[in-house]
């Protein structure tokens, strides 16, 4: 099945921008930049949307404007606005299961703790779409999990998980396509091209 939506997931405002957990913004800048398009408020969906084609495909990008934990709330306004199933949609998000500069693909299953998610399968009723899970690492102590994903990464780290999202984004056409298996293949042998043959990462 093809992906017609792809939502990545932060918390607005400029205090976020360079944390951890806004990893799925990163993405969402980083893409739309590469495809050219601006992302423009929508307030119907709570949200910051655009019309791209990838792959000669249409998608439509979204940046929730609501805090994390009320993710659900603009892509369940936006699946139901585009007339998509939630088959159709990709949310690009932080993992604190995977080390910085490891994405992975990923369909069904559950929140792993992670706010946005959750909120999006207690909305849906089941966790049926796909994900794209952007590696942050984790502190070591369930009781640091706060402060370090709302903080920012250092310097090495970050350059590690910005990699991690342009060899995301070479995959990108598969996945547009439905070539999941082949995406995932590529994604986690290690196989995408290097951030020198991806589009330039936005700042």
């Amino acid at each position: 099945m093809a992906i017609s939506l792809i939502a990545g997931l932060g918390n607005p405002g400029p205090d976020y921008a360079r944390t951890r957990h806004n990893a799925g913004f990163w993405f969402l800048d980083t893409l739309a930049e590469a495809q050219r398009v601006s992302l423009r408020a929508e307030p119907k969906l709570s949200a910051e949307a655009a019309k791209a084609n990838i792959g000669g495909q249409s998608v439509w990008l979204l940046k929730p404007t609501t805090f994390m934990n009320r993710s659900g709330q603009a892509i369940q306004a936006a699946l139901s606005y585009y007339k998509l199933a939630p088959e159709d949609c990709l949310v690009v998000h932080d993992d604190l299961d995977l080390a910085p500069g490891v994405a992975r693909l990923k369909f069904d299953g559950g929140h792993g703790g992670q706010n946005g998610l959750r909120d999006l399968i207690q909305r849906l009723g089941h966790a049926r779409f796909h994900r794209l899970r952007v590696g942050i690492g984790h502190p070591g102590h369930k009781d640091q999990v706060t402060p370090w994903v709302l903080g920012r990464p250092g310097a090495a780290d970050e350059q590690a998980i910005r990699g991690s999202i342009d060899a995301a984004l070479a995959v990108l056409p598969d996945v547009m396509a439905g070539r999941i298996d082949a995406a995932m293949q590529r994604l986690h042998s290690g196989g995408a091209p290097g951030p020198a043959q991806t589009p330039p990462r936005a700042r």
